[in-house]
This record gives C-alpha cells, sequence and structure tokens, in this order.
C-alpha cells in the first residue's frame, strides 16, 4: 500500500514558505525503484531527522536535491518557488549545502585553502585570501566552529575535519545544511559539540536535515523526524511526540529489538595475545607504545577508545597488515615480532579473520563486482576453482547465498561494490569474513553506517560466534555497542591500554576518563 503524503509539519507558520519541498519525487536506477513518489517539507529554523534501513532511499533523495542526481519526476521547491537543480554548484547558488559521511577535503591544503578552492575570489588571490579569512572568523565565533585556518587538514582530528566541512558550506551561503551520518566517525564529546554547532544554526534560522542511524542522536537534537522504508515515506512524527522505539518499529516495518541479548561468556584457552607491542608508522611516531592483551576462545573483548589513539593500528598489526617494531604476537602455538613477521596469508591460514575499521579503503575495491569484493582475500580457495581458473559460476552463487544470509540490497553479485549503500558494503564485508567460520575475529566499527534492523542482526551473529568458541576483539566508536557487546572492556588513550575490566563492572562515567588518559584507580 502507498503511504499518504506526510501531514504539514504543525510547527510551520502559517502562510510561511518552507525552506525545500521535494513533491512525488521518484527515482529508479534500473531495476531499483529508490524513491517511490516521496513528499518531504523542511521547515526553516528547524532541524528535521531523516532515518531508514540501509537503501531505504535517503542518501538517493539528499543526492537529488544537492544536484547529483535527476529526479525521474516530481519537484523541488525552494522557499515555495520550483526549481531545477543541475548540480552541487546549482544547489549552493540555492542556499543548499552538504556535508558527506567521507569529508570531500584536500588534506595537503590548509584550512583556508580548503575553504577557499572554488570560491577564490576573483583573480587577485591575495585579497580573495584576506577578505575569506575574515568572514570565515566571523563565522567561527557565531556558530562555535573554531578551526585553526593555517593548519594541514591532515592535522586535525576527525571533529575539527567536520567542522571545516560545516564552514565550507556556510562560506558558501548555505541556508539549508544536509548532514550524512555526520556523527559516524566522531567521540561523544565531539558529537556534543556538534549538536550544540546545530542548534545554533537553527536558532540563526537555517535549516538542517539529518540523517542518521543513530535514534538516540535523533531523539536529542531533532524537532522533527520523517522515516522512509523501500524507497518510501511510510511516517512523520515531531521528534518530542515519538520513541526510539516507534522510531525503530516504523523503519523495519515490525517490532524492533533495540538491546543484544547474550548470555554469560564461556571462555577458554588463550587464542590470541600481544605483549610489549609496539608500532612507529612511517612519519616515526610510534602509534602503540607497549600493547599488552589477551584475547580467550568463548569471549567478546571490546576496546575502547577516541578514534586515533592507536586501536586502528592495534587491529591492523594483529592481522599483519602493518609491521610491529617490538614485541610479540602470539596466535594459538604460533609467534610472530619484528624479526619472523605475521603476514595476512598466514593470519587467515591461522584462522584469524579481519573487518577492517574503513572498508573502503581496506577491505572493498569499489569498481569490483560485489562477486569479486565477496572472495577478497579467500580467492585461493579451491572451493571457488575450476583448475587454475576462478569459477565465476560458484563464485556468484557463493556471493548470493551470502546477500541472502546478510540481507544484502540488492541482491545482486554483479553489481559493482561502490554503488551500494555504505551500511549494505559493510553486511557484504561481514558476510564474508563471518562465513569463514574463524577461529579469531578482528573486528573494527561493525555497524558503522548500518541500520538498526541490520545492527541487531550483526550483533546476533557476533554473540553466535562467540557462543560457538571463538574469540573476538572488538573496536568501536560507539560506546554502548562495547558494553553491551563485550565481555571484557580495554580502554586506550594514545597508544597505550588505560584500563582493563569485566564489562559487568564498567560505567560510561569510569571508561570516559580513562578514554581521556585518567588512571584506573582515580576514575
Amino acid at each position: 500500500m502507498t503511504p499518504s503524503p506526510p501531514p504539514d509539519n504543525p510547527t510551520q507558520a502559517a502562510g510561511a514558505a518552507y525552506a525545500v519541498e521535494l513533491v512525488g519525487i521518484d527515482k529508479r536506477f534500473g531495476p531499483v525503484h529508490a524513491n517511490k513518489a516521496v513528499t518531504l517539507r523542511f521547515a526553516p529554523g528547524s532541524i528535521h531527522g531523516l532515518v531508514g534501513e540501509n537503501g531505504a532511499g535517503k542518501s538517493t533523495l539528499m543526492s537529488i536535491l544537492y544536484g547529483f542526481y535527476q529526479a525521474d519526476s516530481g519537484e523541488i521547491r525552494v522557499r515555495g518557488e520550483p526549481v531545477r537543480i543541475d548540480g552541487p554548484e546549482d544547489a549552493i547558488r540555492r542556499g543548499i549545502g552538504m556535508v558527506h559521511q567521507h569529508f570531500m577535503l584536500v588534506e595537503t591544503f590548509t584550512v583556508l585553502e580548503n575553504l577557499l578552492l572554488g570560491a577564490e575570489g576573483g583573480a587577485l588571490l591575495k585579497d580573495g585570501v584576506a577578505k575569506a579569512r575574515a568572514e570565515v572568523e566571523a563565522l567561527e565565533r557565531s556558530f562555535g566552529l573554531e578551526v585553526p585556518l593555517d593548519s594541514r587538514v591532515s592535522d586535525l582530528s576527525v571533529g575539527e575535519q567536520q567542522r571545516v566541512e560545516i564552514l565550507k558550506a556556510l562560506y558558501r551561503g548555505a541556508d539549508v545544511l544536509i548532514l550524512d551520518e555526520p556523527t559516524a566517525v566522531l567521540s561523544p564529546p565531539e558529537v556534543e559539540q556538534l549538536f550544540q554547532i546545530l542548534r545554533r544554526l537553527r536558532a540563526e534560522g537555517r535549516t538542517v536535515v539529518l540523517i542518521t542511524h543513530k535514534l538516540k542522536e535523533i531523539m536529542a537534537v531533532t524537532d522533527r523526524v520523517s522515516v522512509l522504508r523501500r524507497g518510501e515515506v511510510v511516517a512523520e512524527f515531531d521528534t518530542a511526540a515519538t520513541s526510539e522505539q516507534a522510531l525503530a518499529d516504523a523503519m523495519v516495518g515490525r517490532k524492533a529489538a533495540l538491546a543484544v541479548t547474550k548470555g554469560p561468556a564461556n571462555p577458554g584457552p588463550v587464542l590470541l595475545e600481544a605483549a610489549g607491542l609496539s608500532v612507529v608508522d612511517a612519519r616515526g611516531v610510534e602509534r602503540l607504545k607497549k600493547v599488552g592483551l589477551r584475547v580467550r576462545a568463548g569471549e567478546i573483548v571490546g576496546i575502547a577508545g577516541v578514534a586515533g589513539n592507536g586501536q586502528s593500528e592495534l587491529l591492523e598489526a594483529l592481522a599483519g597488515m602493518v609491521p610491529v617494531a617490538a614485541g610479540d604476537i602470539r596466535v594459538k602455538e604460533a609467534v610472530f615480532n619484528a624479526a619472523s613477521p605475521l603476514d595476512p596469508g598466514k593470519a587467515r591460514a591461522l584462522g584469524i579473520a579481519h573487518v577492517p575499521e574503513d572498508r573502503l579503503r581496506l577491505a572493498l575495491v569499489k569498481p569490483f563486482a560485489a562477486l569479486e569484493s565477496a572472495i577478497l582475500g579467500y580467492h585461493r580457495d579451491p572451493a571457488l576453482a575450476k583448475g587454475p581458473l576462478l569459477a565465476w559460476k560458484r563464485v556468484a552463487a557463493k556471493t548470493a547465498a551470502l546477500m541472502e544470509r546478510f540481507d544484502v540490497r540488492p541482491r545482486d553479485p554483479a553489481l559493482r561494490s561502490s554503488l551500494f549503500s555504505g551500511g549494505n558494503q559493510q553486511k557484504l564485508v561481514m558476510a564474508r569474513e563471518m562465513d569463514r567460520e574463524p577461529d579469531i575475529l578482528l573486528v573494527g566499527q561493525p555497524t558503522r553506517g548500518v541500520d538498526i534492523g541490520a545492527i541487531a542482526f550483526i550483533h546476533e551473529q557476533l554473540v553466535a560466534l562467540r557462543d560457538r568458541g571463538k574469540a573476538i576483539l572488538l573496536v568501536s566508536a560507539e560506546l554502548d555497542e562495547i558494553m553491551a557487546l563485550s565481555d571484557r572492556i580495554l580502554v586506550m588513550c594514545d597508544g597505550v591500554i588505560t584500563g582493563d575490566m569485566p564489562a559487568a563492572e564498567a560505567d560510561e562515567r569510569t571508561i570516559g576518563c580513562l578514554m581521556a588518559g585518567i588512571a584506573q584507580e582515580a576514575a
């Protein structure tokens, strides 16, 4: 049944024009019907949430508004006037800006150079730079977006880089700001700083459209929320009049499980151990500083910490992807170190599977078909071969089975990896690594960019793997996820393990102190 159009926003002043209206927007990509006659209205001076499962059509809809795609039918109105938006530059001219989940910054440029890129202000760059600096500093003061303008982007934290993206949109005159999964890589303090910025934008009369899977954040910062499912608007609420459970139920079309269900762990022998582990990066910076840990069969060990404090390097060292400068890695009975290094092939042979934190950089090849990405690292499996060559029919059948089991949408093994939504890319990677029944699973950010229904499924699969006697080392930026899934929790700060505790004894305040480097006894 086609849902009726959403009701007018009761908070909208009578007779006032909406900041943006999307009316009857329809879009197909071949056989995929991404948006089905979608109607949405965003009031000026409001924060409007947009939620839905992976593949529900949220990002496609916002990409149409920002000019990346053209709708097959329907109309866009900006401040009451019908418009045609032919590309991002056209959207920016009409006061619409977008901050993407993966930042669009030149890392070797300074902040100010990034802000000026494409908006240099005339032939005399010097005059343009001086004018831009004054305007940007005024924006920083007005919205609490302080960023060092002369610092290189590569030297900034993730939260600071996001502020640069928001500044870039505001500097170009955005009255409507679209944010796509803006908190996916932020620490809890950075999330709260972002929310303060969004509230200031709202107070200035600007409109914010917030795409996120995190229902707690929707409840904390939005005024109104629309729910998409399979390309259609199925519900719209005033945020104050709804709940996380009601939103989750609307997203999946049934009663959604929001809590992790698991029994007590039954730990067995140590399968993975690190002792005195140190890693030095290409610039000579020590990223891991004499780290020690143990992971037993039948337990989930979670690592909490603000991004950039060594968690990524730890997972990559244990997977054999980066060399260690000192210390030992023991996998079952095999010992590896600087003199006898571990590599990914040896790791897989010993039963280690790895879900990297950055799926686009380390887990997928974007131009590859899904069936190729689904066998990366396992392409020498005799079951997938026909003599010296891959048996592509078997590979396609295997991929189709993985897609069915992990609900990867669309279920098209031939579709290019880059054309799946971020959450469906993640499910494909999780399916590939977990299907092998590894003895040890290293998993980074397992549910980053994944919808509420898929989060519950992935959590169930991780708990089931633990209950089958496997050892799991989990890194997540989501403290709720770490506390819900882990049997033991380690905390990292500046490349050092600052805390080690049973999950049953952990609380957010203690973990937060340890993440900031405060000693466990003091915390």
